[in-house]
C-alpha cells in the first residue's frame, strides 16, 4: 500500500464540493486534488448489503466520502494522495463499540479510566466510533474527547455516555435522586456533550425519569438491568417505559421476579415450549419497538475459564500486554494468577449463544448492536474486545455479513447517527478500515488492519501499535495509586 500514515492526522484544505445533480441526469464527477486521498484497488463491503464488491474508487475530500467511481488513472495523476489497497484486502465501514470501556483495574482496587493508550488502541484495531457505556471518571474522559475532537490526542470518536445512572455510580443515593434532579443532571451532561446515557442498578421511577429527560434531547437510554427482582427493572418493562437499548439479556416472563436475571439467564432452556414462547414474546417486543439489543457474549467469557470454554475466541493472536508498562505487566499476571473462573459466567457464554441466533432467526437483525463490555485487568485490553465479539457472533451461527452489518450500520443507527456514519457512502464521513483477508469468508480477517480511517485522516495500525507500547499503567509503585479508583475517585 502506498499511503501516508502518522499519529497525528494531517489536515485537508479543500473545501467539500457540493454535487448538485443538473438536468437529464447527467451528473458532475469531482477531480482528484491536492488535499484529497484516493483509496484505489482492493475490495468494498460498504455495509449497505451482504456483499462486498471491487473497488471502484473512493474519493475522500474534507473527511467526508465525496465520490464513489473514481477513475483510476486520473488519480494516480492527479496531486492527490493515493492509497494503493491489495488485491487480498477489504475495504469496510469503521467498528462502533457500544460498550467501550476505557476502564482498567490493574490492582483488584476499583477501576480507572484510561485515556492515553486506551484510544490509540481502539483506532489501530479500526474501532472509529466508542459509546463507552458508563464512565467511572465522566470529567477524565470528558476533557480526552475534546482533546480528541480538537486533534491534540489520537483516538476514535467518543460519545460520552456521562456517568452511571443508577447505584453503579459511586455515591449514587437513591433516597436522594428524584426525577427533577435527573432532569438536571441530563440537562448538565448534554451541555458537557453528553450523547446518550447508561443506566446500571436503577429503580423504576428513576429510570422512567431518565428516559424522559434524555428523549427531550433526542437522545437514547440504554440499560443494564435486571429480573425486577426487589427494586430492579425487567427489561420489558423498560421496553414499554420506551428505553432505546438494552444490554445482556432479553427479559421477559423467562426472567421471573423471584430471582435475578444472570440466575435465570444460566439456566435457561430454549428447547422447553413454555420458555422458548416467553423469548418469542419477547423478541416480537423489540422488532415492534424498534429497541436493540446489545449481547455483550464475550464479556462473561472473559470472566471463565475462557481457553476450556472457547480456545478460538479467547486465542491470544498479539501480545496485548506488550502496551503495559512493565511493572503493571508483573502486576496484571499477579492477579490473572489469583483469579479464579466464574462457573456460572461460563454456562451464560453458552447461553447467550442460543438467544442471540433465535433472535436473529425470528427477524432481529436490524435491532442487535456490538458492545464489548470488558473492563480490563490486564491479561486482555478492551479494545481488541471487538474482534473477539465478532468471532463469538459467527460461532453463535450469525452470517458474517450480518455480523459485520452489525458492528457498524447497526451501531450508528441506535446512536441516531447513520446519517453520516455506519457505511461507506458519498456523503457520509469517511470512517473506515482496510483489513488483510476477506472477513465475509473468515471473521478472524478484521483482527488484520493495515489502515484506519477517520474523518478522512488515515493511521497505520502498527504505527500506532508501536508508538503505544509500555505505556499503560504505572511506572512503578510511586505513581500506583493513580490507578486505584478506590484511592484516587473515592470509590
Amino acid at each position: 500500500m502506498r499511503l501516508q500514515c502518522c499519529l497525528r492526522p494531517w489536515a485537508t484544505s479543500v473545501a467539500l464540493a457540493i454535487l448538485v445533480a443538473p438536468p437529464m441526469n447527467a451528473q458532475i464527477v469531482p477531480e482528484p486534488a491536492e488535499g484529497d486521498v484516493v483509496l484505489l484497488g482492493g475490495r468494498l463491503f460498504d455495509g449497505t448489503g451482504a456483499e462486498a464488491r471491487d473497488n471502484p474508487g473512493l474519493l475522500v475530500r474534507s473527511g467526508s466520502i465525496l465520490y464513489i467511481g473514481v477513475d483510476a488513472e486520473q488519480a494516480r495523476a492527479s496531486d492527490a494522495t493515493v492509497v494503493e489497497v491489495g488485491d487480498g484486502q477489504t475495504i469496510l465501514p469503521g467498528f462502533f463499540d457500544l460498550h467501550a470501556h476505557y476502564a482498567i483495574d490493574l490492582f483488584g482496587e476499583g477501576r480507572v479510566d484510561e485515556y492515553d493508550v486506551n484510544p490509540i488502541l481502539f483506532l489501530a484495531n479500526g474501532v472509529t466510533s466508542t459509546f463507552p457505556g458508563g464512565e467511572v471518571d465522566p470529567e477524565g474522559m470528558r476533557r480526552a474527547r475534546l482533546e480528541i475532537e480538537r486533534g491534540e490526542r489520537t483516538g476514535p470518536r467518543i460519545f460520552s455516555s456521562g456517568p452511571y445512572f443508577g447505584t453503579a455510580r459511586p455515591g449514587w443515593r437513591v433516597e436522594e435522586m428524584t426525577s427533577d434532579s435527573i432532569r438536571r443532571e441530563v440537562d448538565l451532561w448534554v451541555e458537557r456533550g453528553a450523547k446518550g446515557f447508561k443506566a446500571k442498578g436503577i429503580q423504576p421511577d428513576h429510570l422512567r425519569a431518565l428516559i424522559n429527560a434524555a428523549h427531550r434531547h433526542g437522545l437514547s437510554v440504554t440499560g443494564h438491568l435486571d429480573s425486577g427482582v426487589r427494586t430492579t427493572v425487567n427489561p420489558r418493562d423498560a421496553i414499554l417505559m420506551g428505553i432505546d437499548r438494552i444490554e445482556h439479556f432479553f427479559g421477559g416472563d423467562a426472567f421471573g421476579d423471584d430471582r435475578s436475571a444472570y440466575a435465570s439467564l444460566e439456566g435457561l432452556d430454549l428447547l422447553d415450549s413454555t420458555t422458548a414462547g416467553q423469548m418469542r414474546d419477547m423478541f416480537e417486543l423489540y422488532l415492534a419497538t424498534g429497541t436493540f439489543f446489545d449481547a455483550t457474549r464475550t464479556a462473561y467469557g472473559y470472566y471463565a475459564d475462557h481457553q476450556a470454554l472457547d480456545s478460538e475466541v479467547y486465542e491470544k493472536w498479539t501480545d496485548e500486554q506488550r502496551f503495559l508498562t512493565p511493572f503493571a505487566r508483573n502486576t496484571a499476571n499477579d492477579g490473572v494468577a489469583e483469579r479464579r473462573p466464574n462457573g456460572q459466567f461460563g454456562r451464560i457464554y453458552v447461553t447467550k449463544a442460543r438467544t442471540l441466533k433465535a433472535f436473529y432467526d425470528a427477524g432481529g437483525i436490524d435491532n442487535i448492536t456490538l458492545g464489548t463490555d470488558h473492563p480490563s485487568w490486564g491479561e486482555f485490553l478492551s479494545p481488541f474486545s471487538v474482534h473477539r465479539e465478532m468471532h463469538a457472533m459467527v460461532k453463535a451461527g450469525l452470517p458474517n455479513a450480518a455480523v459485520l452489518r452489525i458492528a457498524t450500520l447497526n451501531g450508528a443507527r441506535a446512536l441516531g447517527v447513520s446519517d453520516r456514519l455506519g457505511t461507506v457512502e458519498a456523503g457520509k464521513n469517511a470512517d473506515l478500515v482496510v483489513v488483510q483477508g476477506d472477513p465475509l469468508v473468515d471473521i478472524t480477517a478484521t483482527r488484520l488492519a493495515v489502515l484506519v480511517m477517520k474523518a478522512g485522516h488515515t493511521y497505520d495500525p502498527n504505527e500506532l501499535f508501536r508508538a503505544s507500547e509500555g505505556r499503560m499503567g504505572p511506572a512503578g509503585p510511586d505513581d500506583a495509586e493513580w490507578w486505584k479508583g478506590n484511592v484516587r475517585l473515592g470509590h
